[in-house]
């Protein structure tokens, strides 16, 4: 489920991203991380998440440089939703790499769930929150650029 959905983010993020005209190889290069990130997860599917952390931490610091390199080719709100992105995978990823227990907020919201599931579900959930949010700041200002 979670390789699928990675798959299926990181494709409408290419294609997103060959429709920009301002930093369209780094935003099709971090959909590509994010499909390849659900590949790695269909080709390699286990019952334990320990083995997978590892890949989600190198996806979100990839994801995040690649994001933020773009991010110095835009201007206005793109620019600072790219930068909120970048900085939230990257945050992500610290957290994780740290070991840090941000599945409480989950569990305090949702009741009990297996704490390492809860983490991996948070971490997926804020990346992806995020990274729409941003898509559609990019939508709207290509909007606003085409009418106007």
């Amino acid at each position: 489920m979670i390789g699928a959905l990675l798959i299926a983010a990181g494709l409408i993020e290419m294609v997103a991203g060959s429709l920009r005209r301002e930093a369209r190889p780094f935003a099709m290069a971090a959909g590509g991380v994010t499909a390849l990130a659900g590949l790695l997860f269909i080709l390699n599917p286990q019952t334990h998440f320990f083995p997978i952390v590892v890949p989600i931490i190198g996806w979100l610091v990839v994801r995040s440089l690649i994001i933020a390199a773009g991010s110095r080719e835009c201007s206005g709100s793109v620019r600072t939703w790219m930068a909120l992105s970048a900085g939230m995978d990257l945050a992500l990823a610290v957290l994780l790499t740290a070991g840090l227990s941000i599945s409480t907020i989950v569990i305090s919201i949702f009741g009990p769930t297996p704490e390492l599931v809860a983490s991996f579900a948070w971490v997926l959930a804020a990346s992806f929150v995020v990274n729409g949010l941003m898509l559609l700041e990019v939508a709207s200002c290509h909007g606003e650029a085409a009418s106007g």
